[in-house]
């Protein structure tokens, strides 16, 4: 390989690793208020690209007003599917809550590929097409709205979970839900906010990855396995883990695929992840708990 390339595959690394972010983001976020698994935050993804491109090329609805339409209704699906089968299944074990997610993920699958079909979709890039050149790389103007949002998400995320009531209730409710009801804290409305959060999240890193790499109705689930992995990979539950290790697995993927050959560029990351894990089964910035016998 040339050393050349080095610099176009640590931006390519970089802006998927900001994807993965955002979509560990989501998982970490549900994690925290419920202990579960979302195996449908994948599909969170899938669906905001999709509305997005369902408003843009067939309504003719502009991106500046189907951008925030994607996300809000994304986030409106999340809330009603903590509403709905989450809330009211008979059977409480967490175990079949996170099938309750992989049914779910199944269905809006089912349904995109209903709905929009098996073809692939994209929409117009943001900031055009013409590539700035910076230390030999050239970086599309889309991948510079993906850093852009990504540094805003966790601006924002920080400011309302460190500097708003609200934020300040959800981190009660993380640490002990019990407790949180004992002083008067809605639980159950903030664990539908959790829910909300999660699916704008999803949206949003759907509707910015769509110009670069285009999104299917199965695009998700790809997707939501390598945020999950990411989550893993830098602590679950953690939300500076889930930025870090975001951003390491796509650095890593991408240097992989470059050296080695694209073909395997998703074994890579899952066997770089195996590796990573077995050295800290916690992960990057992950606590390990000690139990006493």
């Amino acid at each position: 390989m040339s050393w050349s390339l080095v610099p176009h595959l640590l931006v390519a690394g970089v802006t998927n690793g900001s994807i993965y972010a955002l979509i560990a983001l989501g998982f970490c976020l549900i994690q925290n208020a419920t202990g579960l698994v979302n195996f449908a935050q994948g599909e969170f993804v899938m669906l905001g690209a999709m509305i997005v491109v369902w408003l843009h090329n067939a309504l003719h609805v502009p991106l500046a007003f189907a951008f925030p339409a994607a996300v809000l209704l994304t986030a409106a699906v999340g809330v009603s599917l903590e509403k709905g089968p989450l809330r009211h299944s008979r059977n409480r074990d967490v175990l079949s809550l996170v099938m309750i997610t992989v049914g779910a993920s199944i269905a809006f699958r089912g349904a995109s590929m209903i709905l929009w079909g098996k073809s692939a979709h994209i929409i117009p890039p943001l900031g055009g097409d013409s590539p700035l050149i910076f230390l030999n790389a050239a970086i599309l103007p889309q991948s510079l709205w993906i850093l852009f949002f990504s540094v805003l998400v966790l601006a924002l995320l920080y400011f309302f979970f460190h500097m708003t009531l609200l934020g300040k209730a959800m981190r009660a409710v993380s640490d002990n839900r019990m407790g949180a009801a004992l002083i008067g804290i809605s639980a159950d409305r903030l664990v539908a906010l959790a829910f909300a959060l999660s699916g704008a999240l999803g949206a949003l890193a759907g509707i910015l990855v769509t110009p670069i790499t285009s999104m299917s109705y199965d695009a998700g689930l790809m997707l939501g396995l390598k945020g999950f992995a990411a989550a893993i990979l830098g602590g679950y539950g953690s939300v500076p883990g889930a930025v870090a290790g975001g951003l390491l697995l796509g650095v890593l993927e991408s240097m992989g695929a470059g050296m080695i050959s694209s073909a395997y560029k998703d074994a890579i990351a899952f066997l770089l992840l195996l590796a990573i894990l077995f050295v800290r089964p916690a992960g990057l910035l992950g606590k390990a708990h000690a139990r006493r016998l």
